[in-house]
């Protein structure tokens, strides 16, 4: 799978990506660090990668542009630090793969994942 990971994501999570086999980026990397959010949802829909965020705002982009592409995982933890985010991150990947490749919006919380196909309907 290929991973592009937005400011909040660390880039310790970008290198155990890596370590396990995927393709990964983080903005900072390419000096992205001021990239719109809009922006970063085209970046990743261009190359075909599943954006990583801690920043609510990528879903209700993606509800606004009624795109099926690219799933977004939404990490809103109270415990951001890297082996958490990947212990949650590992299980969406283990349970989640086919659909993250489809089109998905993920939110997890310490106690809660929710999967959302994309395009996301405004019929709630």
């Amino acid at each position: 799978m290929k991973f592009l990971a937005n400011m909040g994501i660390s880039p310790v999570t970008v290198d155990w990506l890596r370590s396990q086999g995927h393709e990964a980026v983080h903005l900072h990397e390419e000096e992205l660090d001021q990239l719109a959010d809009s922006e970063i949802m085209d970046k990743a829909r261009r190359e075909e990668r599943i954006v990583l965020t801690s920043d609510l705002d990528f879903g209700d982009l993606l509800a606004a542009s009624r795109e099926q592409l690219p799933s977004v995982i939404i990490f809103r933890l109270r415990n951001m630090r890297p082996e958490n985010v990947h212990r949650h991150l590992f299980q969406v990947i283990e349970h989640h793969a086919d659909e993250l490749e489809k089109g998905v919006v993920v939110s997890i919380t310490e106690d809660q994942l929710r999967v959302r196909r994309l395009p996301i309907s405004s019929e709630v």
